[in-house]
């Protein structure tokens, strides 16, 4: 395949992927209005944890595959931000693939959440160096507020690299271990077992 069919690829991809972000974060707002939506809300999330680590590793693996393609490949130098990212996605990478096959969804959360964050960040922050015009940042050989390529008039490597992240760091914030499951249980009005009876019951 040319460079142009893989990139506009890959620029699709991150579309959809902003889409799915965004649509999460629609239904989590409308599941704060009302009961039957929070009901459809949480069926959604419980049906999805089982495949959200699985689904975060494989957008892993093709965010690494691209800027490998792009790097070994193209032939694009990567710029100094384009590296601290990969710092952030490749350990994903393998990382996502152990905890989605051992099913540990917790540790996964608890240490990986920041790495993914951290990836957004950098990726926001290289983007915005590339729509606003300023003096050359990183170096004058291999710059980092210079697009390499601009898919639909905006979609460039930032882009994409914020796209994986963004939606690596939803499917991890949705995924539910059983210790989330027993705070939710606690606070939800609809649990009718009394609290005092549980507090209660010998250890």
């Amino acid at each position: 395949m040319s460079y142009q069919v893989i990139t506009t690829g890959y620029a699709v991809l991150a579309l959809i992927a902003d889409a799915m972000v965004l649509l999460v974060v629609i239904g989590f707002v409308a599941s704060r209005r009302s009961p039957a939506l929070r009901e459809r809300w949480v069926g959604f999330r419980d049906g999805l944890t089982p495949f959200a680590l699985h689904a975060a590793w494989i957008v892993s693996v093709l965010a690494m595959l691209g800027s490998l393609y792009l790097s070994q490949i193209a032939g694009l130098v990567p710029c100094e931000f384009c590296w601290f990212q990969r710092i952030c996605m490749y350990p994903l990478t393998l990382l996502l693939g152990i905890a989605a096959f051992r099913g540990e969804i917790a540790i996964a959360k608890r240490y990986l959440l920041t790495m993914s964050l951290v990836g957004v960040g950098l990726a926001v922050y290289q983007y915005q160096l590339e729509r606003i015009p300023q003096p050359t940042v990183c170096s004058v050989t291999i710059p980092c507020n210079e697009a390499a390529f601009n898919i639909f008039g905006f979609i460039s490597i930032p882009y994409l690299s914020m796209a994986a992240f963004l939606l690596i760091t939803t499917l991890l914030l949705l995924a539910r271990s059983d210790g989330d499951e027993t705070e939710l249980a606690i606070d939800d009005p609809t649990v009718t077992e009394p609290i005092d009876a549980v507090v209660s019951s010998p250890v």
